[in-house]
């Protein structure tokens, strides 16, 4: 029987706990998450609904969980399964053999962000004769390039997206390139909205240039190929269009692996060189590392490797099939229900969609969506793009479709019902006249404790299974949908320090 009081109090006890008690508190802190199977959640979680998929990947993460990738003359067999997943990525991206692109190399990382990381930090150490570096992106890639810049104090030159195609204009991605740029951005597709830029004429301008093209297909980049394959109009993004230096794609997103198996895709050897890191100016091992870890788990990359040989190129084939016809019917959806308007056509595995100028508020519709048992992602508005709602698509949700148009019609029923979210007078006027440098660790603790997060700072806490969020959150993201992008960073960064807090054992 667990003991509720000592659910997270604290991981180090005086004794330590029985195997069994241990097990059974992570399985009652578990219940408190959103659901990863099902295909009620929109967001973070990649379900293709295969019986026996988990169990695969969890018994082939067991039998390597204790490798460790530092050294591959010691476990071979982590690298000859890394060479395995690369292949395979580079075969869906459009290298290898017979191929106009048949010396593709690569590197598995623990994620899309690791892997964006490294492409910058490949682009900017291959020109040490540059002091000043920059990276062009358009304004919809993935915020990972702006954390790869603040880490390798690399320059961000932010081009605009059209408010109509959610897309740069080659010209203007053309137009920021400078001499200190060492590399030009693009998405396959784009997290936010879930479409394709215009590969071809942005790495053209990016070779004209003489700079690398990195094409970001983390998000659905590993479906783009297949649903070419099922007829439907995919632009050419891959090594097949010149000009492309480098490719990213994440495996624990469609590719169904477990978190976290990333593949960073270089054109040649030459391209990934200036990745690695080498030191052996001291009197330890030699370092050599390929991505930013030392030691890495062997558990995700076997995981990994189980779950491409299982479900074979046929089975992607056929997962990427039935989300498309999830996708379509989703859409279907949103369009049935007065109020709502799709913000992009769908062209990959995400459905996108705002209200209307008499539509519900967004972030109320959330909140009854989420009353339903649909976890959605609100996305804040941003320069000229109004809020949206993000879906992202996988092969669970196809049994659900039929599920969630009577739920959403409901939904925007009770949030019109209910009307918009204001916020206080008070408040309103603060966030107009705030800036990040005048927040104060008072004023955070305050605002934190009238939106319901957390416990305000004071580490009480209502107990075990008592959420550090409250159940509606229009009122938190109408504040922040208030607030310019610089404010709701700092505001982002002091929220969730304050949810972050140490627990602590008892000394009993």
């Amino acid at each position: 029987m667990i003991d509720e009081n000592t659910i997270g109090a604290g991981a180090l006890s005086r004794d330590g706990v029985a195997a069994d008690v241990a097990l059974a508190e992570v399985r009652r802190l578990r219940a408190g998450d959103r659901p990863t199977h099902g295909g009620r959640l929109f967001a973070y979680v990649y379900d293709p609904a295969v019986p026996g998929l988990d169990d695969l990947a969890a018994a082939a993460h067991r039998e390597s969980a204790h490798v460790n990738g530092l050294d591959p003359t010691a476990f071979p067999s982590l690298l000859a399964m890394e060479n395995a997943l690369v292949g395979a990525a580079g075969r869906v991206l459009g290298g290898g053999p017979g191929t106009t692109a048949p010396d593709v190399v690569g590197s598995v990382t623990s994620g899309g962000t690791e892997s964006l990381i490294l492409a910058v930090k490949a682009a900017r150490d291959a020109h040490p004769e540059i002091a000043a570096p920059r990276i062009v992106v358009p304004a919809s890639a993935h915020a990972a390039f702006a954390k790869a810049a603040h880490y390798l104090r690399v320059a961000l030159d932010v081009v605009p997206v059209s408010v109509d195609t959610l897309r740069p204009e080659p010209a203007a991605m053309a137009a920021a390139i400078r001499p200190e740029t060492v590399l030009v951005a693009c998405s396959a597709p784009s997290y936010a909205h879930g479409v394709v830029d215009p590969v071809a004429e942005i790495a053209a301008a990016a070779a004209d240039a003489g700079v690398r093209c990195h094409v970001d297909a983390c998000f659905g980049g590993w479906t783009l190929p297949y649903l070419r394959r099922l007829g439907e109009p995919v632009p050419a993004f891959d090594f097949t269009v010149p000009g492309v230096t480098s490719i990213s794609v994440d495996l624990h997103k469609y590719a169904y692996a477990p978190k976290g198996v990333s593949v960073l895709l270089h054109r040649d050897a030459a391209g990934r060189a200036p990745q690695y890191f080498a030191y052996a100016d001291w009197p330890g091992y030699t370092m050599i590392n390929p991505v930013i870890a030392s030691t890495r788990s062997g558990g995700p990359i076997a995981a990994a490797y189980a779950t491409l040989r299982h479900l074979g190129d046929a089975g992607y084939l056929r997962l990427a099939a039935v989300t498309r016809d999830a996708v379509a019917g989703l859409a279907d959806a949103v369009r049935a229900v007065d109020g709502l308007r799709l913000l992009a056509e769908p062209e990959s595995t995400v459905v996108c969609f705002t209200a209307t100028e008499d539509g519900p508020d967004l972030f109320v519709l959330v909140d009854e969506l989420t009353t339903r048992g649909w976890h959605t992602q609100p996305q804040l508005s941003y320069a000229g793009l109004p809020a949206s709602v993000h879906l992202t698509v996988t092969a669970s949700v196809a049994p659900r479709v039929a599920e969630f148009g009577p739920d959403l019609a409901a939904a925007v029923a009770a949030a019109q019902a209910a009307g918009p979210v204001r916020l206080p007078a008070e408040l309103a006027s603060l966030v107009g006249a705030l800036t990040p440098e005048a927040l104060t660790p008072d004023l955070v603790v305050g605002l934190a404790a009238g939106l319901g997060l957390g416990d305000g700072g004071s580490g009480a806490g209502d107990g075990p299974g008592a959420g550090p969020l409250p159940e509606r959150m229009a009122l938190v993201n109408t504040l922040l949908d208030a607030a310019p992008p610089a404010l709701r960073e700092r505001l982002l960064v002091e929220f969730v320090g304050l949810l972050q807090r140490p627990t602590w054992d008892s000394d009993d």
